[in-house]
């Protein structure tokens, strides 16, 4: 639809959507023909600027809130601005260098390492950001049980890509070391070369065939190291700045269907859906309102890029969550440049 607006219907579209994003009210005819004259295109009357806005509220791209003589863009109208107009910034070097330092990943496991680079994007985007992974569903190099302090034990998974990953188990209390070392023989056996999904059931059955040979806390310990990843579901979901959006009340109409988004957003149906809008993208992708079923009656939008793994497989997503007013000129940019940041992450260097 953008490509069949005249020049001065596109000009006049433009400097609209641009002037809403900028200050969230709703623009008149009189201040678009002032930022029109200072962007310098031809000089045109306001009451010239009234008729193509009303040709553009007839195309479903402009509405007038309530009794306001000033227009807004609807959600086709910021769809259509974003895919086909819209002019994206650059981040400085200052910028560039915290989001790879942020998401660098040494020292720290891989879920912190993404919790911090999801808490960084939130802080840079000023917006709430949530990055969505599937369980660890990578064939297993090795795997080791590390005890902590009592009642306590760490699983240090290492997949065959090079991730790893730690969890901190509960086991029963006076667990020897031998029989941490038992445990992790077992599973070394049965898992190496093979996912947790895969061998989850083969292991439960050999347990319950074998249980003459392990002793009573072996099996304890071994079942709970297998079932800390087997119940993680669809998928994990971090989600860092939820304030930012919540007390942002000018963004939403109903602040309880927000709060409602959240909760919807952590269900292992919607992790799935989430990261299902990216497994055919190429780049960032931006969802408005009702575009994404997630979204509707929330007035908020979807910034998301695909995180790809090696072999260039999408094995997540990380975006941002904002009102639609949102300025996706930076944000669109912030959000690719941390998912390229990350691919080191997650041992896909590029």
């Amino acid at each position: 639809m953008i490509s069949e607006l005249d020049a001065r219907a596109r000009s006049i579209f433009a400097n609209l959507v641009e002037l809403y994003l900028e200050t969230g009210e709703p623009v008149g005819s009189r201040t678009l023909a002032s930022q029109l004259d200072r962007a310098g295109v031809a000089s045109l009357s306001p009451a010239s600027i009234r008729n193509v806005m009303a040709a553009l509220e007839a195309s479903g791209l402009l509405y007038a809130p309530h009794t306001s003589a000033g227009r807004v863009p609807t959600e086709l109208g910021l769809k259509l601005f974003v895919d086909g107009i819209l002019q994206l910034g650059d981040l400085s070097a200052q910028e560039r260098t915290e989001i790879e330092e942020r998401c660098r990943s040494s020292g720290k496991s891989l879920t912190a390492a993404l919790g911090e680079a999801t808490s960084m994007l939130s802080g840079l985007s000023a917006t709430a950001a949530l990055l969505a992974v599937p369980t660890v569903d990578r064939p297993l190099r090795h795997i080791e049980f590390v005890p902590l302090a009592a009642g306590r034990a760490l699983v240090v998974l290492v997949t065959d890509d090079g991730q790893v990953e730690n969890r901190v188990i509960d086991i029963p209390l006076g667990v020897p070391a031998s029989t941490l070392v038992m445990a992790s023989n077992f599973l070394a056996s049965r898992l190496v070369g093979h996912t947790l999904q895969d061998a989850h059931k083969r292991i439960e059955a050999e347990l319950a065939a074998r249980r003459h040979e392990l002793d009573e806390l072996t099996q304890k310990v071994i079942s709970a190291g297998v079932g800390v990843w087997s119940g993680a579901g669809g998928g994990q979901l971090i989600v860092r700045g939820q304030a930012q959006l919540l007390n942002n009340v000018t963004a939403v109409e109903d602040l309880e269907q927000l709060r409602g988004l959240f909760a919807a957003l952590e269900t292992v149906e919607n992790i799935e859906r989430l990261l299902a809008t990216t497994r055919t993208a190429e780049g960032v992708k931006v969802f408005i309102g009702a575009e994404n079923g997630l979204f509707t009656h929330t007035g908020c939008a979807l910034v998301v890029s695909p995180l790809v793994g090696s072999n260039n497989a999408v094995i997540g997503a990380i975006g941002v969550i904002g009102p639609t007013r949102l300025n996706y000129g930076r944000i669109v940019p912030l959000v690719d440049y941390t998912a390229r940041a990350l691919r080191k992450v997650i041992g896909a260097d590029e």
